[in-house]
């Protein structure tokens, strides 16, 4: 598989898993579901873990050609670079999330170290749903810019 190919496999991954990213105070756990076309099927559920941080578990279906999977990152949401594990296996990426206030935060993505992409997240003020806007720049030439949106199950 050339080196572009790979590229735009890892950023469907990492689009499709959108912004591993966002849980805590007005999120808290339970079950949040991507109703954007690019995210449809996607959900996201929000765990208690690490002292006081989130886990967040992404249910990804089979999409692309590729199966389906389960992806996990355990935060203590306070811009920490912690691993993202897919079938409980460490990926090579990480993500540094750190929560802003009650109702914003952002993320940095990384993969072997370097910068893949960079997300903003803001809860609604009812706290049923969520917009996260996220920039994968990670090598491609034209960055690719992915607007999630998030329902409280």
């Amino acid at each position: 598989m050339s080196a572009i190919k790979r590229l735009r496999l890892g950023l469907a991954f990492v689009c499709a898993t959108g912004w591993a990213s966002v849980a805590h105070a007005q999120l808290g756990d339970g079950t949040w579901g991507r109703t954007d076309a690019q995210g449809k099927g996607i959900t996201m559920t929000v765990e208690t873990c690490c002292n006081g941080g989130r886990r967040l578990i992404y249910h990804i279906p089979a999409m692309g050609g590729q199966p389906a999977s389960t992806m996990s990152v355990d935060s203590p949401m306070d811009g920490t670079d912690v691993p993202t594990m897919v079938g409980g296996k460490p990926t090579g990426q990480t993500m540094a999330i750190k929560r802003v206030d009650d109702r914003h935060y952002t993320a940095v993505m990384k993969v072997k170290g370097q910068k893949f992409g960079t997300s903003s997240g803001v809860i609604s003020a009812d706290g049923k749903a969520m917009s996260v806007e996220s920039v994968m720049d990670g090598g491609a030439e034209t960055p690719l810019k992915i607007t999630e949106t998030w329902v409280k199950k």
